[in-house]
């Protein structure tokens, strides 16, 4: 089951939490509104309905190098019925595995500085406050 890769300059949105088209909607418009520009390529597809991140850490690393990505964003059930729509941030390259969680307002500033690599996951990770959360690098 590879996992599918984001359009360019765009960060990965797996939605793993079903049930609720009202609440997806909800999520992917919190995501638009957030950014000037698209930041998001999404994927909806039930074969990854509550997929845990242990399982996609080992798909990614059974891909082909060519193929992986290294950081992707779940729609899980919290993402769903949280207020902020808080995304779980996966680390699928340097510390695979490794989570945090990032409301919808923050995902721009984080995707953007992700796909070009300007910075890496752990300082993202490393800001979070003590819910795992980020909320920016003046809130942490």
């Amino acid at each position: 089951m590879p996992l599918p890769q984001p359009d360019d300059l765009t960060s990965l949105v797996l939605r793993t939490g079903f049930g609720d088209e009202g609440a997806w909607d909800a999520v992917r418009a919190a995501l638009d509104a957030a950014g000037g520009h698209p930041h998001a390529t999404y994927v909806s597809e039930l074969r990854f309905a509550g997929v845990e991140v242990q399982a996609l850490v080992a798909e990614e690393a059974a891909a082909d190098e060519d193929g992986q990505i290294i950081y992707m964003f779940l729609a899980d059930a919290t993402t769903m019925k949280e207020p902020g729509h808080p995304l779980l941030a996966v680390d699928l390259s340097e510390e695979p595995g490794r989570t945090f969680r990032v409301p919808a307002r923050w995902f721009p500033d984080i995707s953007a500085n992700l796909s070009i690599a300007n910075m890496d996951f752990a300082e993202f990770a490393d800001a979070v406050d003590g819910s795992r959360t980020f909320r920016g690098f003046d809130e942490a």
